[in-house]
C-alpha cells in the first residue's frame, strides 16, 4: 500500500513538473504606464517616419522579425519594407491621418486596428487613399516594437 502512495505521489509530482515546464517564461519586464497610449503614440511616430522617409526611426520601431502584408500581396520583411517606404523623393504634400483606433493590450502584446487616410499628389493631381490596418506590437527589452502589420486599401466611390 505504501508503495502505491509513493508511486502516486511520484506521478503527481512528475505531471506537475511537466505542466510547469510547458508554461511560458516571462523574462522581460511588463509594460509600464498606459500601454494603450504608448502604442497609439508609436503608431503616429511610425506614420510620420514613413512620410519623412526616416529609415532610422522605422528601424527602431519595427521588430527584427517584422512582417507586413498589403491585401493579398506577398509579405515584406523589415528590410524590404523600409527600402520600399523610403525610396524616392519625399513628397512634401503627403500626409497620413490615423483614426478609428481600437486597441487590445494583453500583457506584453498589443493589437491596434485603425484607419489610415493618406493624402498627397501623384502626377500633379491630389489623391486620397483610405486603408484599414492591423498592427501587432510586442513589448521587449523595455519598449514596444511592431511585429506585424496587415493593411488593406478601402475601395473609394468615384
Amino acid at each position: 500500500m505504501k508503495q502505491q502512495h509513493i508511486l502516486a505521489l511520484t506521478y503527481a509530482c512528475s505531471l506537475t513538473a511537466a505542466v510547469l515546464a510547458g508554461e511560458p517564461k516571462t523574462t522581460a519586464s511588463p509594460p509600464s504606464g498606459d500601454a494603450t497610449q504608448q502604442v497609439l503614440d508609436l503608431d503616429k511616430e511610425w506614420a510620420a517616419a514613413e512620410t519623412k522617409h526616416d529609415a532610422v526611426t522605422l528601424d527602431r520601431i519595427l521588430d527584427e522579425k517584422f512582417l507586413v502584408t498589403f491585401g493579398s500581396k506577398k509579405p515584406y520583411n523589415k528590410a524590404a519594407f523600409i527600402k520600399a517606404i523610403t525610396e524616392g523623393e519625399v513628397d512634401p504634400t503627403e500626409s497620413q491621418t490615423l483614426t478609428d483606433a481600437s486597441v487590445i493590450v494583453d500583457g506584453d502584446t498589443a493589437v491596434v486596428v485603425a484607419t489610415d487616410t493618406l493624402r498627397g499628389t501623384k502626377n500633379g493631381a491630389a489623391y486620397m487613399e483610405v486603408a484599414r490596418y492591423t498592427v501587432t506590437y510586442v513589448h521587449r527589452h523595455g519598449r514596444w516594437r511592431a511585429l506585424a502589420e496587415h493593411l488593406v486599401f478601402v475601395p473609394q466611390a468615384k
